[in-house]
């Protein structure tokens, strides 16, 4: 009898989704075995899923698809609403661009995603990895379906050396040889299964190689080097910014809110006014400079201190009262207890906590 070459891509596609059907994690935008899934949630789902975790997008998901069932209810949302609800999920570009891609796709293609990736890749937030998600796991189509998750497999099958990211491109041309070719061949629930393999098998610490179902053919096992794998570059250190916040309190208790730039980083997110961030150091009068108003400034006791992808930031704060709004455009007056009607990232919470309990 002919020895199984468990490095055919037709072996590998048959051993994986064997042990998909079997173990398959169940997931809210996730449709039961011989049902066809929903564009609008698979869509949603891997919106959410962008440098975003599983156990922390599931709640997320549901509240989306009670509040907006389908593409057209979230279109016809106002933005911030969607942002409000977007609280916890960071990245806040993401939803903006998926508020405008459920408006093109509710008013310009009749509420019907793009089945095919060149098409998807065209709207809003939709990049490599998500029009190859949505065209295989929506609507059938073959298509190579690359996360993170996937990288580590395939780096570890083939024992690839070279460090993430360099070998991205690699890795790529390695998982698009044991893609399935036609619909024939399951490819969304062959993306899937490489994606949960990764998340529960192959995981990035103390992979479980005894239960793998592509452990005869994986390089790095037969090496021993699969807890090593995928090497990567190492990261230079992130820079220290820092800014001065400007809490302004009025006689009826309220708060001085604004609103940041539409572009940029929290673009168009409710702010606490602040000095730019920067890499040098804010003394007080340097910081009265380009406050929002000319006032008596009193320095509040503690730091913010808060982690972005690309750098971190320290914040402290110059606090004042006022007795006349009108001086002020484009305000937004909040009082304590209204602020959770409003749309916050995290960092504007953390000065928000620091300043009430300081005054």
């Amino acid at each position: 009898m002919a020895r199984r070459n468990f490095k055919s891509p037709l072996v590998m596609r048959r051993r994986i989704l064997d042990w998909y059907d079997r173990h398959r994690r169940i997931l809210p935008w996730r449709v039961p075995p011989g049902q066809t899934a929903d564009p609008y949630h698979v869509w949603l789902s891997e919106i959410m899923l962008q440098q975003t975790t599983v156990a922390t997008v599931g709640p997320y998901f549901n509240d989306f698809c009670e509040r907006w069932p389908s593409v057209e209810h979230l279109a016809a949302a106002d933005l911030d609403e969607i942002l409000h609800g977007w609280q916890g999920l960071g990245y806040y570009a993401r939803a903006r661009n998926m508020h405008r891609c459920a408006k093109i796709v509710s008013a310009e293609l009749n509420g019907y995603f793009p089945d095919n990736e060149g098409e998807l890749r065209k709207l809003p937030g939709i990049g490599d990895y998500t029009a190859a998600a949505i065209s295989a796991i929506a609507f059938g189509k073959p298509a190579n379906v690359v996360d993170g998750n996937v990288e580590r497999v395939i780096a570890r099958f083939y024992a690839v050396e070279e460090p993430l990211p360099q070998s991205k491109s690699n890795l790529r041309a390695l998982s698009a040889k044991i893609t399935p070719e036609t619909a024939h061949g399951r490819p969304g629930d062959f993306a899937q299964a490489v994606m949960d393999l990764g998340a529960t098998i192959c995981t990035p610490r103390n992979p479980k190689c005894s239960i793998c179902p592509w452990q005869p053919g994986c390089a790095a096992f037969k090496e021993n080097i699969q807890n090593a794998l995928p090497y990567r570059q190492t990261r230079a250190k992130k820079p220290t910014r820092r800014g001065v916040v400007f809490w302004v309190m009025h006689g009826d208790g309220s708060i001085l809110l604004g609103r940041r730039p539409d572009k940029g980083l929290l673009a168009g997110m409710v702010e606490v006014p602040s000095t730019a961030w920067v890499e040098k150091e804010w003394t007080v009068a340097s910081a009265k400079k380009v406050a929002p108003i000319k006032s008596c400034w009193e320095k509040l006791p503690g730091i913010v201190r808060h982690t972005f992808t690309h750098f971190h930031l320290e914040l402290w704060i110059l606090q004042t009262r006022v007795s006349d709004k009108e001086n002020l455009k484009n305000a937004i007056w909040v009082t304590p207890d209204r602020l959770n009607e409003y749309a916050l990232p995290t960092i504007m919470k953390k000065i928000i906590d620091l300043a009430l309990k300081a005054v």
